[in-house]
C-alpha cells in the first residue's frame, strides 16, 4: 500500500484509481497523463528539433506536438506529420500549410481528397482560394 498523490489515502500500488478521490494511476507520483511523448534534447531556439506526441494529459486534453518536425494527433512545426497539422510542409488528415498534402487541406500548392489551395492543388475536390471566394459570393 502506498499513499495516493492527491488526497494520500493509502491505496494498491496497481490502483487504476483512487477510491477517496478518483485521482488516476493513484500510487504513481510522476503521473502525468495517457500515452506518450517525445522531446529531443536539440532545440533551434525553443522548438525542439523533434517532438513526438500521442499523448492526453490528466484533464483529458491532447498534448500537441510542437517541433521543427512535429509528429502525433495534432501538431504544429516545420514539418508535421499527423491527424490534424499545421506547418510548412504538412502530411495530415486534416492540413493546413504552405505544402500540404491530406485528406482535407488548406495550402498555397497541395494534393488533397478535399482541398482549398492558393497556387497550385490536385486532388478529387479542389479549388482555387478566388473560386471559392466566387462562388461564396455568388451565393450569399
Amino acid at each position: 500500500m502506498t499513499p495516493c498523490r492527491e488526497c494520500q489515502h493509502e491505496v494498491s500500488e496497481n490502483a487504476p484509481i483512487c477510491p477517496n478521490c478518483g485521482a488516476p494511476r493513484p500510487a504513481n507520483p510522476n503521473w502525468n497523463g495517457w500515452g506518450w511523448e517525445y522531446k529531443s534534447k536539440a532545440a533551434i531556439g525553443n522548438l525542439p528539433l523533434l517532438h513526438i506526441s500521442f499523448k492526453y494529459r490528466p484533464n483529458r486534453l491532447p498534448v500537441v506536438a510542437r517541433g521543427v518536425i512535429a509528429i502525433g494527433q495534432f501538431a504544429a512545426g516545420a514539418v508535421t506529420i499527423a491527424q490534424v497539422g499545421v506547418g510548412i510542409v504538412s502530411v495530415s488528415q486534416l492540413a493546413v500549410g504552405v505544402w500540404a498534402i491530406g485528406q482535407f487541406a488548406v495550402a498555397s500548392s497541395l494534393i488533397a481528397q478535399i482541398g482549398i489551395y492558393f497556387q497550385s492543388g490536385r486532388g478529387q475536390v479542389v479549388k482555387s482560394f478566388s473560386e471559392v471566394i466566387q462562388w461564396l459570393l455568388a451565393n450569399a
